[in-house]
């Protein structure tokens, strides 16, 4: 059944997400303002900083000099593309046993997947923290790494997508003498690019956004990622005070994710639609 909407309410709904958009995007257009405006100005009295070109150099330069922000980037780079791989290493096999093979404690393994889903991230903490310790892993990015291979989260997503998977066609690739290993790497996976670009832009946000972890595993600014040298910058750098510098910071730390966001959104977008069907 079609359901059609009438002329005012079709006006009430967009008028909505207009709202609501420019309640999000408000804060961030205020950043980018903030970011090109002098220091003396941005709280002059006006909502919006009014930008300058002096603002936008000063601002940006000591981002860029009193930091070391793009190794704060790099290493954000390094470590969650590395998170990512491992990720999807181990989530591929595991979400494709989860669909489509039988065994003894599927649905207790399916289970713990879903309790896993429940556990907040700071509950395992301080073990994870103790063994990192004792293994001489402190301040390195093995440390930064380690503690989010697994991801049920990724398990549970690639077993949804795999689940409505043709099992003839896994029966063709046995008879041809596919191992299950390589239906899982060379069939299934290939099949699920989509799940797989939504759950790339999942992971990379959340572990370049994330604050917690670097900050119980890292003291050495050498090894900060962009969200902690940030937090880094407020408090000891250079910068500290200058809000003009920290929203120019800000901006460049924010902008890999805007454009990686705006590259895959359609396959973002495509693989969460097939995963929910």
């Amino acid at each position: 059944m079609i359901i059609t909407q009438s002329p005012a309410s079709r006006l009430a709904s967009h008028a909505i997400l207009t709202t609501g958009a420019i309640v999000m995007v408000f804060p961030f257009l205020w950043m980018l303002l903030a970011s090109l405006t002098p220091q003396s100005e941005i709280f002059s009295g006006s909502l919006l900083p009014v930008p300058t070109l002096s603002g936008a150099i000063d601002n940006y330069g000591n981002a860029l000099s009193a930091i070391p922000l793009l190794r704060f980037m790099g290493n954000g780079i390094v470590v969650c593309f590395a998170i990512l791989v491992l990720q999807i290493a181990v989530a591929i096999p595991c979400g494709y046993a989860l669909a489509k093979l039988s065994f003894p404690g599927r649905p207790i393994l399916l289970g713990a997947v879903l309790v896993g889903l429940l556990v907040p991230v700071q509950i395992p903490t301080i073990p994870i923290y103790i063994a990192l310790a004792k293994s001489g892993l402190l301040n390195s990015y093995a440390a930064l790494v380690l503690p989010w291979i697994i991801s049920v989260f990724a398990i549970f997503l690639f077993r949804q997508f795999f689940v409505t998977f043709p099992d003839e066609v896994l029966d063709a690739a046995r008879l041809d003498g596919f191992s299950e290993l390589s239906i899982a790497w060379r069939i299934m996976l290939p099949a699920a690019w989509p799940a797989v670009a939504s759950f790339s832009i999942f992971s990379l946000v959340a572990h370049w956004n994330d604050l917690y972890w670097p900050l119980v595993v890292t003291t050495n600014p050498d090894m900060m990622t962009p969200s902690l040298g940030i937090a880094y910058f407020r408090q000891a750098g250079e910068g500290a005070g200058n809000v003009g510098a920290l929203m120019a910071g800000g901006v460049l730390v924010t902008a890999p994710l805007v454009g990686l966001f705006l590259l895959m959104q359609k396959h973002f977008i495509r693989g969460l639609v097939l995963v929910r069907h």
